[in-house]
């Protein structure tokens, strides 16, 4: 009894002494706009979900992967059966252009279409928007380029993920390559949400080895940036943490045996949960870098922003708020415990990062993927003018990404 009431007492004198180390609350307004539906096999309801929204006309976007998979005809055979006539766009490129939302929407006005469908990774899905946006609104996808531009309502759109990575299917933005420019435009509007994300674990089993590890690390990423940005909030870091947990712990799994249906599921659903994060509170630095990186030497998305990301990490761990906010993220899959202090609790969170990264056989350094010293300055322009940049905890500008841009340019040791 007396060893019992020492331990009530320590646990009361610690839980007093980290109640000001909890982050501020901030004001939010949360509005669910995508129902999900989440289960091994669960493409074969793709016809009776297309059927409850009303469609008879329907366009699938995908890609020729997703084709040679067979999930295309799964899903094709699955809106058949429902009655559905099926029109096909698989032509798309990996981060897709205006060109390729101009391709996707000639089919869809030729076959006038009354619902959309989105099967694949990032690029499926965000071509499936920017679509649904000309169809219903017309114009040119600069037009809806921020936030809530469309002044109709869009067509019902489902989006179907065979990657555990962007998250796309549970956000409101279309992320759009001007096919002259670069620039990516990101589209947000409430009305481009998915109605329905479908999330069947086994979809993503026949991704290849190094998708599966890119998009994990950009799955892992989002989950850290929208935990830690000036938007953050109770909602979005309940969905930051979950997200964080899922990931970090099923990565190494997935890895290992890409046939662990259940990792897959887990890190499916994480990914899709840091994408409700990011609908609620944005992204920061790691992604306003590794944009022009993808813009101008073609690096990988998800290469870009594992790079990337134990650099910002430190760079924003100088402001406090942030520094307590990667802490509390650190302690959700018990990497570190706040209570054992901020400081380890966050340089545990980079080493644990840094070890995903070189599990994922990510590149450690810019000049391994090809990117030219002498091109920093063009790139830290276009970084600091991304909008991801405004949401970072800690304010940044164009200075402050050379110098992450030059401490990425080399390989370095963990925990350096």
């Amino acid at each position: 009894m007396r060893l019992r009431l020492e331990q009530l007492v320590i646990r009361f004198s610690l839980s007093s002494r980290m109640d000001h180390l909890a982050t501020p609350l901030a004001p939010f307004d949360s509005q669910p706009r995508t129902r999900i539906v989440f289960g091994n096999g669960s493409l074969h309801r793709l016809g009776a979900l297309t059927r409850e929204l009303g469609g008879t006309r329907v366009l699938l976007v995908t890609d020729q992967g997703i084709a040679l998979a067979g999930h295309a005809e799964t899903a094709s055979m699955s809106l058949r059966n429902a009655g559905m006539q099926v029109a096909l766009f698989d032509a798309l490129r990996q981060n897709p252009t205006t060109l390729d939302v101009a391709r996707c929407l000639e089919i869809a006005r030729s076959e006038s279409v009354d619902l959309i469908i989105g099967l694949g990774g990032g690029s499926s899905i965000d071509t499936a928007k920017g679509c649904n946006f000309l169809l219903t609104n017309g114009g040119e996808m600069r037009d809806y380029w921020g936030v809530g531009k469309a002044t109709k309502p869009m067509l019902p759109l489902i989006a179907i993920p065979t990657t555990a990575g962007t998250g796309s299917e549970c956000q409101s933005a279309a992320l759009i390559a001007d096919e002259t420019t670069h620039q990516k435009m990101a589209c947000l509007d409430p009305k481009a949400a998915a109605r329905i994300a479908l999330l069947d674990p086994q979809l993503t089993v026949s991704q290849p080895a190094h998708v599966t590890a890119v998009t994990g690390v950009d799955a892992i990423t989002h989950a850290i940036e929208s935990a830690v940005t000036t938007r953050r909030n109770a909602v979005s870091v309940m969905y930051s943490h979950e997200a964080f947990k899922l990931c970090v712990t099923s990565l190494p799994r997935v890895l290992a045996d890409p046939d662990d249906v259940g990792a897959r599921g887990r890190m499916l659903l994480g990914a899709a949960f840091a994408g409700l994060a990011i609908e609620s509170s944005m992204l920061g630095a790691a992604h306003s870098a590794a944009n022009p990186l993808t813009a101008r030497y073609n690096v990988v998305h998800g290469c870009a922003v594992g790079i990337m990301l134990p650099h910002v990490i430190r760079y924003n761990a100088v402001e406090p708020a942030a520094r307590l906010a990667y802490a509390e993220l650190a302690s959700a899959p018990e990497i570190a415990a706040v209570s054992q202090g901020v400081d380890l609790a966050v340089q545990a969170l980079v080493s644990r990062v840094e070890g995903l990264l070189n599990l994922a056989g990510i590149p450690r350094s810019l000049r391994e993927c090809g990117v030219d010293p002498a091109g920093i300055p063009l790139l830290a322009s276009e970084a600091a003018q991304q909008w991801t940049a405004s949401f970072n905890p800690r304010p940044i500008a164009a200075t402050n990404f050379v110098a992450l841009y030059e401490l990425a340019m080399e390989r370095r040791g963990e925990g350096e």
